[in-house]
């Protein structure tokens, strides 16, 4: 039996009220599909999962349209308290990563790009995540198809960071077709995206 939960335009936190009346009828293994318009949805999707023992994939799929897909876990006791499900974005900082070169430091190339990997995926297992990453000359290529990062870069999406990989690069190297994550942008976005950042970190 396919579950399925279409939640685009219901507001909070219907979404995760309908995945939990869904999830009422399935057994260990099975999985729903979640559609929702919003990242907030998805992070409280995120949470619901983790604290009832489910794992959870996430991703956008289209412009305001995000999947994720939930298998059921091992039965385990409902939490004597609910969680909170937050309905409104919450505060973070204007945090940015700069990622200039789809390898990280200097020396050997294949060792460079081992440790970009590394990075990304650690960037993934933080408790809170950047408002954006900026990916620009030969980072470009980090986000586009046949990218050892691309699941990590999708998951940090998923999760309501911005993925936005410079134009002119993607021009340049011939990957303009193959961009799969995030969007494109431009010189005048990216010093705008800098100049208002609180922090910006650069591997």
């Amino acid at each position: 039996m396919k579950h399925f939960v279409d939640a685009r335009g219901l507001a909070c936190p219907l979404p995760i009220v309908n995945t939990k009346n869904e999830m009422k009828n399935m057994s260990e293994g099975e999985s729903v599909e979640v559609l929702v318009d919003n990242e907030i949805a998805v992070q409280n999707l995120t949470k619901f999962a983790n604290v009832r023992n489910h794992t959870i994939k996430a991703e956008k799929i289209a412009d305001n349209c995000y999947r994720a897909v939930i298998t059921m876990g091992e039965a385990k006791e409902e939490p004597e308290e609910e969680e909170e499900v937050t309905c409104q974005p919450s505060k973070k900082r204007h945090d940015v990563v700069v990622i200039s070169s789809n390898k990280m430091g200097e020396g050997k190339e294949e060792l460079g790009k081992t440790l970009m990997k590394a990075f990304l995926f650690a960037l993934t297992k933080q408790d809170s995540y950047p408002e954006t990453i900026l990916l620009y000359n030969s980072g470009a290529f980090l986000s586009c198809e046949n990218s050892d990062s691309l699941e990590d870069l999708k998951f940090l999406e998923a999760q309501g960071v911005q993925i936005l990989t410079c134009g002119t690069c993607l021009n340049f190297y011939g990957l303009t077709p193959s961009l799969a994550v995030g969007s494109v942008t431009n010189m005048y976005d990216i010093v705008e995206k800098l100049s208002k950042a609180d922090k910006v970190i650069r591997p």
